[in-house]
């Protein structure tokens, strides 16, 4: 059986929960046809994430990949695709560590587009009822240094067969009620989109080819 590594955040920026991994997690030991969902909390650390994320490669050799963070504010559940290769934090992580204009790795490339089927994802969460863009960009915080670690990882341990992104997600009822005016998704709504986007990522070999680009 084929397993798929879904991961979360711990919580960061001194909200109570993180909803990546609430909505992860629920998704642990679920079967998606002939593959098992293995859900993962990784530290909102700077390298300690990154560390984390390839240890875990090593250990479960996933056939796909899906790191999930915060992203308050957005209103949809974003596909990333593109993961950039720098660090310029606008706040701490939970180290700490603030690190600006700060390559993530020397060897690696400007930059690694996701592996997934990013529009077709997006198509499959809005016709389930799922809010859904796709994202030209992950940040520059811990996230997107998950992102771009988990696919430099991938090239260099030689994963050719793994497929990899990363969706943002917004914040949960209970943590926009603390940000007033902030937009939500349930976290109902959340593991029914993710579930959506294992299930879209494990059976489309090839994207679909629509407009999914902004003009800002």
């Amino acid at each position: 059986m084929r397993t798929v590594l879904l991961t979360g955040f711990e919580p960061f920026e001194n909200e109570p929960v993180n909803p990546s991994w609430e909505a992860v997690r629920a998704l642990d030991g679920q079967q998606v046809g002939d593959a098992v969902i293995v859900a993962r909390q990784l530290p909102c650390v700077f390298g300690a994430a990154i560390d984390a994320m390839a240890a875990l490669l090593e250990t479960l050799k996933p056939a796909l990949v899906i790191a999930v963070g915060q992203a308050g504010g957005r209103t949809e559940m974003s596909i990333e695709r593109v993961a950039i290769n720098v660090d310029d934090a606008r706040i701490a992580d939970n180290a700490g560590a603030q690190p600006i204009d700060t390559t993530i790795a020397g060897d690696g490339p400007a930059a690694y587009f996701a592996t997934l089927p990013i529009k077709a994802i997006v198509r499959d969460l809005r016709a389930a009822g799922v809010p859904a863009m796709v994202s030209q960009t992950a940040g520059t915080f811990v996230c997107n240094h998950v992102f771009y670690g988990l696919m430099h990882a991938i090239a260099r341990q030689g994963l050719a067969a793994t497929r990899g992104g990363f969706i943002h997600i917004p914040y949960l009822p209970e943590q926009a009620a603390r940000h007033p005016g902030a937009p939500s998704l349930a976290l109902e709504t959340l593991v029914t989109g993710l579930r959506v986007a294992v299930d879209t990522a494990l059976a489309t070999d090839t994207d679909i080819r629509v407009q999914g680009g902004q003009l800002h």
